[in-house]
């Protein structure tokens, strides 16, 4: 009953809400947190796209390895942890079994298992990314890049508004709740109970859009008010806002044993 417990507080909607803070800033001290932005895009974008064109067992599964000793250095939240692996062995699962029902066999598995390795490859390599970068320093290194100043703030400002969302949407559940009425009887395997609780989930999204709409049309209010666009647009505003973003040593050294560790991958491999 203990373990119980303390499993059902792991799952609370404030439980849920102080994990997503952790992720957006709980990871500044971190050796992926102290690395520049455009250091972190170059590595991800080779673990995210070059699994997809490997196709030998071995350099994956090197690969994998090194991305569980990355995502383990970066700190990474348990429950981004849970629902990648919950994800991973849903989508092996159910492609399995339609393999297996449209007359495959259970060869059909090392096709699967290659596939599920290339996607833990880049989710992990995702997760190691942009869990390291606060949303501050996400969207300076997007626009460091040369993003436009309003996606790099759109993506910024979805990072901080997230656990407020969260928050926001479970109060509208709860008063869903109390204004309704759940079902005198469970009915078999809790089939009435959770229909009624998908029906309110489904039902508190469209308030929780209201305001989501009303709350970004006073932002946008606010920030043309402070001349945000001047600020998106302007190469002085731009340069002193990003003037802190410098490649120091420790990047070129983590690129360059990042890449000595792949090519050690293809030859010994």
């Amino acid at each position: 009953m203990d373990y119980t417990r303390k499993f059902t507080e792991k799952l609370s909607v404030e439980q849920a809400k102080i994990e997503l803070l952790n992720i957006a800033y709980g990871n500044g001290d971190t050796f992926f947190a102290r690395l520049d932005p455009r250091t972190l895009f170059l590595w991800y974008s080779y673990f995210g796209i070059a699994p997809w064109f490997i196709h030998q067992e071995y350099i994956l599964i090197g690969m994998l390895v090194f991305m569980v000793i990355t995502t383990y250095i970066a700190k990474v939240s348990p429950l981004i942890i849970v629902i990648l692996c919950l994800g991973l062995l849903g989508q092996g699962g159910y492609l399995l079994i339609i393999a297996l029902f449209f007359g495959g066999n259970l060869t059909t598995m090392l096709p699967l298992l290659i596939l599920t390795t290339k996607l833990s490859v880049i989710t992990l390599a995702s997760v190691t990314v942009f869990c390291s970068m606060n949303p501050d320093k996400l969207s300076n290194g997007l626009l460091k890049i040369g993003v436009p100043g309003q996606v790099s703030f759109s993506i910024a400002y979805g990072y901080r508004m997230l656990p407020s969302l969260l928050e926001e949407y479970h109060h509208v559940f709860q008063s869903f709740r109390l204004r309704g009425r759940a079902p005198d009887k469970k009915g078999f395997l809790f089939i009435r109970s959770i229909a009624y609780f998908v029906k309110l989930a489904v039902l508190s999204f469209y308030p929780l859009l209201l305001s989501t709409a009303k709350r970004a049309r006073t932002t946008v209010e606010a920030l043309e008010t402070k001349g945000s666009m001047y600020g998106f647009n302007h190469p002085e505003v731009k340069r002193l806002k990003l003037e802190e973003l410098q490649m120091t040593r420790k990047d070129y050294l983590f690129l360059i044993g990042s890449f000595l560790y792949v090519v050690c991958l293809f030859i010994f491999l």
